[in-house]
């Protein structure tokens, strides 16, 4: 007699709303919605790759040679 099948594993819950995430079209999120929530954080800046500062020249680009 075969083994029972082990049970599915809980849906993992949305980063945005903590829904279910249980649609495999926009995993990791629940919906559509949550995955433009999402990306509009990344396009606002509220997401950051954290880095060291960005270095300035020393001597600015001489505009006078355009």
């Amino acid at each position: 007699m075969p083994e029972p099948l082990p049970p599915a594993p809980a849906a993992k819950p949305c980063p945005i709303c903590r829904r279910p995430a249980e649609a495999a079209r926009f995993r990791p999120f629940c919906s559509a919605r949550c995955a433009d929530v999402d990306l509009g954080r990344w396009f606002g800046g509220a997401y950051a790759i954290p880095g060291p500062p960005p270095e300035l020249d020393e001597d600015p680009p001489d505009s006078a040679g355009l």
